[in-house]
């Protein structure tokens, strides 16, 4: 097997009302009108050309798992949320690339991927 790319990920959520606010008027990703129902509710969100899907679902603890989501400017983006009173990591290395993270209104982390 060979994988070409990643489609989507998955990401329970508490609140689906909450995380759909969140997601799209804060973090600017886009609904999608083709979820099919899937007996539980929830919501499937564009990000670029990938999928972020939301699963109303018991949350896991949080050990780590997260995703990223690519920016061109993470300052600006830092910037931003941070005007709109959300709390974001500050700014670190990673590599040649540069990461911060912001959690979800159900405690999912986020990161926000400035590539190098």
């Amino acid at each position: 097997m060979r994988a070409t790319g990643v489609h989507h990920v998955s990401v329970n959520v508490s609140d689906v009302d909450a995380a759909l606010s969140f997601y799209v008027d804060e973090l600017g990703l886009r609904p999608r009108s083709d979820r099919p129902d899937l007996g539980v509710g929830g919501a499937w969100l564009d990000a670029g050309s990938q999928q972020v899907h939301l699963i109303e679902a018991p949350v896991p603890d949080n050990r780590g798992q997260h995703f990223a989501l690519l920016v061109e400017d993470l300052d600006a983006v830092v910037e931003e949320l941070r005007g709109r009173g959300l709390a974001v990591g500050d700014p670190t290395p990673i590599g040649r690339s540069r990461q911060a993270f912001i959690t979800d209104p159900s405690g999912n982390a986020i990161e926000l991927h400035q590539p190098g």
